[in-house]
């Protein structure tokens, strides 16, 4: 599926399509979360609570890295 950037005032805005909306009940107004990752970025549903989840994990994954690595390799 392409998603088109087009201009919006200063910015780039993308326009998404009806099936994508309905399936993720998005609608005009709804705040989206963008996570760049090393192979392009993810598109979420907003979720309040995900910056104080994802600053929990990167504490336990640094005073735990042996573990999460042993548990990475089976």
């Amino acid at each position: 599926m392409q998603i088109k950037l087009r201009k919006v005032g200063n910015s780039l805005g993308a326009t998404f399509p009806k099936e994508v909306l309905d399936r993720f009940n998005l609608g005009e107004g709804d705040t989206l979360s963008l996570v760049v990752m090393e192979d392009g970025i993810k598109l979420m549903a907003y979720d309040p609570n995900f910056k104080q989840v994802m600053e929990a994990y990167k504490q336990g994954a640094s005073k735990y890295r042996n573990a999460m690595r042993q548990l990475a390799d089976g």
